[in-house]
């Protein structure tokens, strides 16, 4: 770290005061908002009482760094290889939140209920939300409520990767529930780094934007030794959600029934997250054990009809919470085992006046909580042939204050067993999931116990004539159970629900190959076809409010589709240029019953055809950024493809710029985003208005 003496601090100190007395000026005048006042006002005022406070030391440095806290393991290259953003990239994506991210991946379709607040779930290849397992640090998140993660909670600002795998990972050294999912996306904390001397690191931010947020943030780590190190972060999130946005219906006839620009009034936030984790290394391993917390209160955006724009009284209040612990080691030369524990509490607060679309006025409070335990071994045969045996325990169990409610417990057990092996350029990877749970309720029927075996190949052949192809297929059929809602949810709730089974398909190739050319560098391309088939397919649909959900079981769903993926790095002068473009088809038919009729038809909110475009470019301390999304023709929940049920496609252009600074040696980076900039108006959910225009400032100070 760099150290400052006491006459350089009081300089700095001197030159804070200066730079606030000019913001008031321009305040007066009106000349800049009291956000963008209280974004730079936090950084000038934390930035200077630090700087202050350092004591003088001894200049000489030395190089030193803490060892990387991760285990060895093998040059294994992954049969199915993941869609992944990292580094630097997530800050340049215009992405607010890990949904905003997961935009720019093929086979992806993000449920947005509008703004900050609004609720934002992930679907993979229309499989379903329930299908996709998110994984915080090697752990899933849970929510035996309603089986969906709110993905718009967890910030970009500590993560240094995210990575979405469709099947499952092609590593076999996991816990049992890594196997359960039919898409998964890994979430992955930034794990501290030191250089040289330096025993601590920070980094502070703040955002705001023209919807009137204020975003201050800050990462503290800190090395304690050679071998541990700890970090911890909080952030706070304010804004009033208030946005433009048009509001157009036709009548059935295709007549123009109204057309008129309102404001969003309903999706305010006041949010808070903090974060500590403590890293270490041992002999041949590691361990960590981290904290989270996120509490909110916010309104919830209802659907825009009958001409009504205003505020509807839905409120959400949430506090979640969770401790989890991982230990990594290899006992013997050929033997390696892992331990996770992880204890969630979730408290839930859900009211809607009388004012809201609700049929009637509800106040509910729903508490979960979740303790899961897990024990992961590997064992390797020999260099090529690895086998491991997997198995969890989960505890769930629900409160509520609904009248009639069953209060239910979940015992679930899983055990998994895998092997891999690899035949010079042939690669094969199997496992067997098993999954057994209980179940425990104070009133009302219970329904039956579920055992359950489900079984995944995967494949790969990289052929010796063309070395950067690699060719590969997988087939994976995994099992759900219905969540909570879908069992007790008073007057809603089925315990005669049946389990949802999923059987998938893929076929596809990767090809990769850098290049000695002064222009071209790199090309990167990833292609999957596949073939999908549901049985006793559940979708979840709003009913009457977005936070209280109707189950329909469509029976058997069919689901054909290819995802596309192209990434190239390209040297033009001093300019790196680096595009990426991912395009999606999807055909979701519901095939359950050919008299139905709407048989044979596309599944709500499918698009037939999405995709996303990025640019990157980089000069010197700038970086320019574009990116566009769009996403085709789809129907809502009403299941007739007619053209009242029709929803119009959208896109989005994004545009941001960056630059950086050395102040005192140490980095300032400023970036300003502008996204939609062609003002379009759409809904990604029917009748929930997403922003026009708007613009965000971020300011980024590092010590």
């Amino acid at each position: 770290m760099i150290l400052y003496s006491d006459s350089c601090a009081l300089s700095l100190f001197s030159y804070t005061i200066s730079v606030i007395i000019i913001l008031n000026e321009l305040m007066a005048a009106k000349l800049i908002t009291s956000t963008i006042y209280k974004a730079v006002f936090t950084i000038l005022v934390m930035t200077s009482q630090l700087l202050y406070s350092q004591k003088k030391k001894n200049d000489t440095l030395k190089e030193e760094s803490i060892k990387v806290i991760s285990l060895y393991k093998k040059n294994f290259k992954e049969i199915i290889p993941a869609q992944t953003i990292q580094g630097e990239a997530l800050e340049r994506l215009n992405s607010h939140s890990v949904a905003d991210a997961l935009r720019y991946f093929s086979g992806v379709q993000i449920k947005d209920y509008g703004g900050i607040g609004g609720l934002k779930t992930i679907n993979v290849r229309s499989l379903g939300s329930q299908h996709v397992g998110v994984f915080y640090d090697g752990i899933q998140l849970g929510n035996a409520q309603n089986g969906l993660v709110d993905l718009g909670r967890y910030s970009l600002d500590d993560l240094e990767e995210i990575s979405l795998y469709n099947g499952q990972k092609s590593e076999i050294f996991q816990p049992a529930k890594d196997f359960g999912s039919s898409g998964s996306i890994y979430l992955q904390p930034k794990t501290p780094v030191f250089k040289g001397v330096r025993r601590t690191n920070l980094v502070i931010r703040a955002k705001s934007a023209s919807i009137d947020l204020f975003n201050p943030s800050f990462r503290l780590e800190q090395k304690i030794s050679d071998r541990v190190s700890a970090s911890f972060s909080a952030e706070f999130m304010q804004s009033d959600g208030i946005y433009r946005f048009r509001y157009a219906k036709k009548y059935p006839d295709g007549q123009q029934a109204y057309d008129t620009i309102a404001k969003r009034q309903d999706s305010d936030i006041k949010a808070k997250r903090f974060e500590t984790s403590l890293n270490g290394t041992l002999n041949n391993g590691s361990w960590n054990i981290r904290g989270y917390g996120y509490i909110s209160d916010r309104g919830m955006p209802a659907p825009i009809v009958n001409g009504r724009f205003g505020g509807r009284g839905a409120r959400l209040s949430d506090e979640n919470y969770f401790v989890q612990a991982n230990l990594r080691k290899k006992l013997f030369p050929k033997f390696e085992t892992q331990l996770k524990a992880k204890f969630a509490y979730d408290y839930t607060h859900f009211m809607d006046t009388v004012r809201s679309q609700s049929i009637m006025y509800t106040d509910n409070v729903y508490i979960q909580r979740e303790v899961y335990l897990s024990s992961s071994n590997i064992y390797s045969i020999t260099p090529n042939w690895d086998v491991s045996l997997s198995g969890d325990f989960q505890y769930n169990n629900l409160d509520a204050n609904l009248d009639n409610f069953s209060y239910p417990t979940r015992y679930t057990t899983l055990v998994a067993l895998a092997t891999t092996y690899q035949w010079n350029r042939f690669k094969i990877l199997g496992s067997l999931l098993g999954t057994f749970t209980f179940e425990e309720v104070r009133k009302n029927k219970r329904p039956g116990d579920s055992r359950e075996w489900t079984p995944a190949v995967f494949m790969s052949y990289q052929p010796e004539i063309i070395p950067e192809l690699t060719l590969r297929a997988f087939y994976k059929r995994i099992f759900r159970l219905p969540t909570f809602n879908d069992l007790y949810y008073t007057n809603i709730g089925n315990t005669y629900l049946k389990p949802e089974f999923t059987n998938q398909y893929d076929v596809g190739f990767t090809y990769q190959k850098n290049y000695n050319n002064h222009f071209f560098k790199s090309f990167y391309a990833k292609v999957d076809g596949y073939y999908n088939k549901v049985q006793d397919k559940i979708v979840a649909a709003p009913n009457g409010s977005m936070f209280r959900w109707l189950m329909m079981n469509l029976g058997m769903v069919e689901i054909i589709g290819a995802d596309v993926n192209v990434q190239a790095e390209m040297q033009l002068g001093k300019v790196k240029l680096r595009p990426l473009l991912s395009y999606t088809y999807q055909s979701a038919r519901d095939m359950t019953d050919p008299e139905d009729t709407f048989y044979k038809n596309q599944i709500p909110y499918t698009p037939w055809h999405s995709g996303s475009f990025a640019l990157m470019a980089d000069y010197k301390d700038w970086s320019f950024n574009y990116s566009a999304m769009y996403v085709g023709k789809r129907y809502d929940v009403n299941q007739d493809n007619i053209q009242y049920n029709y929803v119009q496609p959208w896109y989005t252009h994004d545009l941001s710029v960056q630059k950086k600074f050395n102040w005192a040696d140490h980095q300032f980076k400023v970036s300003l985003e502008m996204n939609n900039i062609f003002n379009q108006y759409y809904d990604v959910v029917i009748n929930y208005p997403m922003p026009g225009r708007n613009f965000k400032l971020i300011l980024n100070f590092t010590l």
